[in-house]
């Protein structure tokens, strides 16, 4: 059996570790319910309406519309298919998953007091799953601009040759792990471009610090698969009241918690004049884990007994978050009988960090007609731009946060819902189109959404089903922190979702 070896990284500046981006602050940043059947199927358009276990995570108010204690749970399959163009070859691929997608229960206090008008309480606890980062694809195509040699390339051009070679007698695990916790993430890979005779220093002496690269010009046969799973989740705590039967209001104080593990596999190889190196294979592993805290206040009124509007305002969340890391690398060099290798077998484990992600306001209009069904409409203002990575005068992340409220801009998301009851039957029906956290959205487009769902209900037992489909379009860099290889990938992405809930009275 191999060790592994775990190395700490202890840089004393947070610059050296590896390098957090707007694409990890935008992962993390995003906080899309996924919610009960009712609530996909309309859209997820309930800021004003309430009555719903999964609405509590959109207005904490949403409990204290309940008539009755209720509880629900959700199962759902999700499908994820994109669509890859790079360098004008597409590629499709398909990942599915299953998963509980929401879970929780409401539980309600009449009050029997007539000396007040406070008619009702409600506590509430709710689980939504706010992400789910399970993705599969592949680009491939033929570059004819950019060798994955800028990659190594681009991190060791300024750095002395003696801090990124092993020294003599020196292993090659010996030598990553030194200048892993001596100079951190970007001599890593220098190393990794020097060892595997990418990079060609101008001289041979201690303080060289120019490359050339052994891959020369001409046309890079390239290949990248990715593959990722993980979720995040929000747990909110949830405690309403009811105010002369017309005034709901509330407060979440919510627990978040994410997971996300990612592995990527870069080929390339050449048939290029004058190029020692002829392949090359890159893997790399990402494992990160994080917890954070925010809260939400609400209201929901009803300013007659059919039209209702309500108001939330979601704080930011803070999050901790900790990362690790593998590498492995292997080249085919003229000359040489058997592939050089790189493989460390060392588990790089970063300093947490802080991420701030953005707050949210939330408006919302709902009118009810009576028993035969309802229309509702929710509007959400989001500024990414108020993203924050922490500590704030660590040089790195002040460049992100920079980068960040340069790039990053406020996305506004509009919902419409509408629900028809017949009987025991309700017939959903609902839209969602969500603006892209980028000032230019040709990184990322908008989303738009379309939603259907079925419920049917006998007692204090009820059981919904819903389907929605969204779309998205956006660019991905094969690899978001280096300096010169900024190859992306255009991904045209299908969301379909078929969801389950069961609802019965505690």
């Amino acid at each position: 059996m191999k060790r592994v070896l775990i190395l700490f990284i202890t840089a004393i500046s947070m610059s050296f570790v590896n390098a957090q981006d707007i694409t990890d602050a935008l992962r993390y940043a995003n906080d899309e319910i996924g919610g009960t059947a009712r609530f996909r199927a309309m859209g997820g358009a309930f800021g004003a309406l309430g009555g719903d276990i999964s609405a509590i995570n959109i207005n904490p108010a949403s409990s204290a519309v309940f008539t009755q204690s209720k509880a629900s749970f959700t199962l759902g399959l999700s499908a994820k298919n994109n669509d890859v163009n790079y360098f004008n070859t597409t590629r499709s691929s398909e990942d599915n998953s299953f998963n509980l997608g929401q879970g929780g229960g409401v539980f309600v206090y009449a009050s029997n007091n007539p000396n007040t008008k406070w008619n009702k309480f409600s506590l509430g606890i709710a689980y939504d799953r706010t992400g789910d980062f399970s993705d599969s694809w592949i680009a491939s195509g033929v570059n004819s601009n950019t060798s994955i040699a800028e990659y190594f390339n681009g991190f060791a051009n300024g750095l002395r040759l003696d801090e990124i070679s092993a020294l003599p007698g020196e292993t090659i695990n010996e030598a990553y792990a030194d200048i892993g916790s001596v100079f951190g993430f970007g001599h890593q890979q220098a190393f990794l471009g020097f060892e595997s005779f990418i990079l060609e220093p101008d001289a041979d002496v201690d303080d060289n610090t120019q490359y050339d690269n052994n891959i020369v010009g001409g046309d890079y046969n390239q290949r990248y698969a990715l593959a990722s799973t993980g979720y995040n989740g929000k747990m909110a705590f949830n405690f309403a009241a009811q105010y002369d039967e017309r005034i709901n209001i509330g407060v979440n104080v919510n627990a978040h918690f994410l997971n996300y593990e990612r592995s990527t596999v870069f080929d390339e190889t050449n048939s290029n004049a004058g190029s020692t190196v002829t392949a090359v294979g890159f893997d790399n592993t990402l494992l990160t884990t994080g917890t954070g805290v925010s809260f939400q206040i609400g209201s929901i009124v009803k300013l007659t007994n059919e039209f209702r509007v309500g108001l939330t305002y979601n704080s930011p969340t803070w999050y901790r978050i900790n990362e690790e890391t593998t590498q492995f690398l292997q080249t085919t060099v003229d000359g040489f009988n058997n592939p050089i290798i790189i493989s460390p077998n060392i588990i790089n484990i970063y300093p947490a960090y802080r991420l701030r992600t953005p707050g949210k306001v939330t408006g919302s209009l709902a009118y009810v007609f009576g028993d035969k069904g309802l229309l509702s409409f929710d509007y959400s203002r989001k500024d990414f731009s108020d993203t924050v990575f922490r500590p704030t005068d660590d040089p790195f992340f002040a460049f992100q946060n920079n980068e960040i409220s340069n790039l990053l801009g406020v996305s506004n998301t509009y919902r419409i819902g509408g629900e028809l009851r017949h009987k025991q039957f309700s017939f959903r029906g609902g839209y969602r189109m969500e603006e892209s956290p980028y000032v230019d959205d040709t990184f990322v487009g908008d989303l738009t959404a379309y939603s259907l769902g079925l419920g049917y209900k006998f007692g204090d037992f009820a059981i919904d089903i819903a389907y929605s489909q969204a779309e998205r379009e956006r660019n991905e860099f094969l690899y978001s922190n280096a300096p010169t290889f900024r190859e992306t990938a255009n991904l045209d992405t299908k969301f379909t979702d078929v969801v389950l809930t069961l609802t019965f009275g505690i």
